[in-house]
């Protein structure tokens, strides 16, 4: 919208050119599959001119996908969602983020991805050509687990779309560079079946979020206030291999975890999510039974851990039904100024006095990187884990030594935990499995 309450514009003529580019797809972890080599073809489509100050709706259409849906299952209606980059040139800078619904025909074995076109939106704050080009998209897959496929050129990509900005009125806002102040835009995407979609940028519906490359700049000092900046940050989304303690003895998953941050004074509210998957109870589930909390370990300039954790199941889980596992929240209040990076530490799940632990790998990346101040009695330093935090309670190696406060306001859409691939877990005496995907490969 325009203003926060005007109309989105389609300046006319519109114009849709296709583009083939070199590209390389990564299969999830857990397919098991090599990357595969083979050629994206994208259609841009855009209007050809408009006016400073527009917004303008661009849609990404892909004639073909890279790869095709392996030879391991058929996938089933409504359970491809896909995102993808442009990236801007010209009269702007940045890339702007474009989503498309979970919507699909059903996908056979060994046959082409049919993909929904993505669709963004973006505002032209500057004279100039501005040229859109296709980049690298990601293909989600929610069923029978949670799984992404990674696409990115191998070849230097020509632009798909080109959009003439003329001044509009007053002509530009004066100054704007260094990160474009079209850089980010914002994604439309439509609806995506299921709330919010871990893994995705935005969950669901048109979004004020996506802004990236530093976003929109005001283009000159305000009058005698300073520019707090952005309060809300989110993570990356990266796949952890973790090492399972359970009480049936040691197993191995996989799960794509993002943490999120909330500034809030000098201190950071952090939300952490895994992708959703589904994992169905095979008995029934008393309230207040199942309880997850991880330790978020921090590198770059601070150290230490902050504890942060969920609430327990408010309602029976019946057998059969899939288990709802809500976000992790915490505070992170830092102990050191610079760059301070947060990634997935030790995951525990607690249920009818059993405990299941997960330890991921040593170097594991960071999920989100945060600019910090130090603040008193911050994290900096902390290099224990025992202890308890804000009055929660930690993991088998404790909590964050009295680092972070933890709440339980908000539940996730998380399904499950995404532990895969022939993951046991035992919880409150029942085991939880998922089929092997070496099963997925032969006749169902």
């Amino acid at each position: 919208m325009l203003g926060g309450a005007g109309m989105l514009l389609a300046a006319s003529p519109v114009q849709a050119a296709e583009v083939s580019y070199a590209t390389e797809c990564v299969p999830p972890p857990i397919s098991g599959l090599p990357p595969v080599q083979g050629t994206t073809k994208v259609q841009i489509t855009a209007p050809s001119e408009a006016k400073v100050g527009d917004e303008v709706e661009v849609v990404w259409r892909t004639v073909q996908a890279a790869s095709k849906n392996p030879d391991v299952l058929d996938l089933e209606k409504d359970t491809v969602k896909p995102t993808g980059t442009i990236t801007l040139g010209g009269a702007a800078s940045g890339e702007l983020k474009a989503e498309g619904p979970r919507q699909n025909p059903p996908i056979p074995k060994n046959s082409p991805m049919v993909l929904p076109d993505m669709k963004a939106t973006l505002k032209l704050e500057k004279a100039g050509e501005i040229t859109l080009t296709p980049g690298a998209y990601r293909i989600n897959v929610s069923k029978p687990i949670s799984t992404d496929t990674r696409c990115s050129a191998k070849e230097t990509v020509r632009p798909g779309a080109t959009i003439k900005v003329t001044d509009g009125q007053g002509g530009t806002s004066g100054g704007t560079s260094s990160g474009g102040t079209t850089s980010g835009g914002t994604s439309s995407g439509g609806t995506t079946n299921g709330g919010s979609d871990a893994g995705g940028t935005t969950s669901g519906g048109s979004s004020s979020g996506g802004t990236t490359s530093g976003g929109t700049s005001s283009g000159g000092s305000s009058s005698g206030g300073t520019d707090p900046g952005p309060t809300d940050f989110e993570g990356k989304e990266i796949e952890v291999a973790y090492a399972c303690k359970t009480p049936i003895g040691d197993k191995n998953a996989v799960s794509p975890v993002r943490i999120n941050a909330k500034k809030s004074g000098g201190g950071y509210g952090l939300t952490v999510k895994f992708s959703k998957s589904v994992m169905d109870s095979p008995a029934d589930i008393p309230a207040d039974s199942v309880k997850p909390s991880m330790e978020v370990r921090l590198g770059g300039a601070d150290k230490g851990f902050v504890h942060v954790e969920g609430p327990t199941n408010k309602e029976p889980i019946k057998s059969g039904e899939p288990i709802e596992i809500p976000d992790l929240t915490g505070t992170y209040k830092p102990g050191a100024t610079g760059k301070a990076t947060l990634s997935p530490g030790v995951l525990t799940v607690k249920a009818l006095g059993t405990t299941t632990t997960c330890t991921p790998p040593a170097g594991v990346p960071f999920s989100l990187e945060l600019d910090t101040s130090a603040q008193p009695g911050g994290a900096s330093g902390g290099t224990t884990t025992g202890g308890t935090a804000g009055g929660g309670t930690g993991s088998s190696g404790g909590s964050s030594g009295g680092l972070a406060q933890t709440g339980a306001e908000d539940t996730g859409a998380l399904r499950a935990l995404a532990l895969v691939a022939g993951t046991v877990i035992l919880l409150g005496g029942a085991v939880f499995t998922f089929t092997p995907w070496q099963r997925l490969r032969g006749p169902r």
